[in-house]
């Protein structure tokens, strides 16, 4: 079940890194995308802006405010993902209406909680 972080960073006090961290030591696999540049536990963060193409995406964990997101929208969607989880702060009306038409299951939830309890993967 492979998850791409939106928004990924380096900075150990922000909630994308807290959740590439927890993804890892509950063994999903997940895919760092974001603008920054560095390493997440060993993994490249891939430039949002070149749109990097992955395959095979179960869930997109959005760590990018609405006022950002409207320029990915066509990128996020071509993932494929089966859905996306807009975390606290994320939660955009518009895209979660796009993604929904397109097939996709829409959360508003937080990823840290969704591990923590046990409910990522249902």
């Amino acid at each position: 079940m492979k998850t791409v972080i939106i928004g990924a960073t380096t900075n150990p006090s922000r909630y994308a890194f807290l959740a590439a961290n927890m993804l890892n030591e509950a063994h999903f696999e997940f895919i760092p995308v974001g603008i920054k540049q560095g390493k997440v536990l060993g993994k490249e963060i891939l430039d949002l802006r070149t749109k990097p193409h992955i395959d095979d995406v179960h869930t997109v964990t959005l760590y990018i405010g609405p006022q950002n997101q409207p320029e990915w929208y066509e990128y996020i969607l071509s993932l494929n993902p089966k859905r996306i989880i807009f975390n606290p702060g994320t939660e955009n009306p518009e895209f979660m209406e796009m993604a929904k038409k397109q097939g996709v299951e829409v959360e508003a939830a937080c990823t840290l909680v969704l591990i923590r309890t046990n409910s990522y993967s249902e």
